[in-house]
């Protein structure tokens, strides 16, 4: 009998989350920038093997946060948590634990269902930043597997597999076993966007990006995908930077995004076309809201 399992993927911002996740499905499920709160959905990465499957889901870095948008990221990190058969929790121990942990440890504390502790990023963590890190978690989540591991590296993951299949329940698989992830077309698009607009511009920028796909149009007949995106930004400034002197940077994040959106049509002639407008209070708008944390799934 084969197993499956959902794994909710839990930790404070720029633990490595989305990076373990693309290393275990093999694929670019989520979107990764050096900017801290870029994953915003619960988003799902399939792995499958001969002992069944894990239903990954990659939840928003865990914060402190009164401001509306914030709360929305933590609310659904919170909601991962509730329907999971199994938790990760990725440490980051280049940083010392402060309020933000802590405040993942109480949450983590009421949970029935197995949770494996990860050390990550010890490709560049010292022996000292190991032994702090394993020290604070055998006392703060006593009895919890710990383990050390790269996501970026790869090391460790295996072991990472193999105590998750431990604890997962039988039962029939939930997706086919070529399936790296769930998201609809239209979802992975726009992350694509936003990730290539994101990691081309620095501060505060990234936070205040959102892209919405406005037209996607697929021509079976000539085999011709035609995208229209608009990057939206909170101000004036904002948009001169994302655009660039006479165009440059949107030009270079159309073509990132053009290179990555077209694996999705290899054999279609693919014409995508990006705009950059300005919302000043987008991040208040409920409307706005419901679609930038819309449902994922197809």
């Amino acid at each position: 009998m084969t197993k499956c399992a959902t794994t909710a993927v839990i930790g404070r911002p720029s633990v490595g989350k989305s990076t373990l996740i693309n290393t275990i499905c093999e694929s670019k499920v989520s979107i990764t920038s050096p900017t801290p709160n870029t994953t915003r959905n619960a988003i799902r990465g399939i792995y499958t093997d001969s002992r069944g499957q894990i239903i990954f889901t990659d939840t928003p870095g865990y914060h402190i946060s009164e401001k509306k948008f914030n709360k929305h990221m933590i609310d659904i990190a919170r909601e991962s948590l509730e329907e999971c058969d199994s938790v990760l929790y990725i440490m980051d121990a280049t940083r010392a634990p402060g309020d933000e942990e802590n405040a993942v440890k109480d949450l983590l504390s009421t949970l029935k269902v197995p949770v494996i502790c990860c050390i990550n990023k010890t490709d560049i963590l010292t022996d000292k930043q190991k032994e702090k890190a394993r020290a604070w978690l055998e006392e703060n989540m006593s009895g919890r597997t710990i383990l050390e591991i790269s996501a970026s590296e790869d090391e460790g993951v295996d072991e990472v597999l193999i105590e998750l299949f431990k604890t997962a329940p039988e039962g029939p698989m939930l997706y086919g076993e070529d399936a790296r992830t769930d998201q609809n077309l239209e979802f992975r698009i726009s992350e694509i966007i936003r990730e290539k607009a994101m990691n081309s511009v620095r501060a505060e920028i990234p936070h205040s990006i959102f892209v919405e796909l406005a037209d996607l149009e697929y021509n079976k007949e000539e085999n011709k995908v035609w995208i229209r995106a608009f990057i939206t930004v909170e101000r004036d400034s904002q948009k001169g930077i994302l655009v660039g002197k006479g165009g440059a940077n949107i030009k270079k994040i159309r073509v990132q995004s053009f290179k990555e959106i077209k694996r999705i049509f290899p054999s279609s002639s693919l014409e995508l076309d990006l705009r950059v407008r300005v919302n000043s209070k987008w991040k208040s708008n409920d409307n706005i809201l419901l679609s930038v944390f819309r449902e994922t799934q197809e």
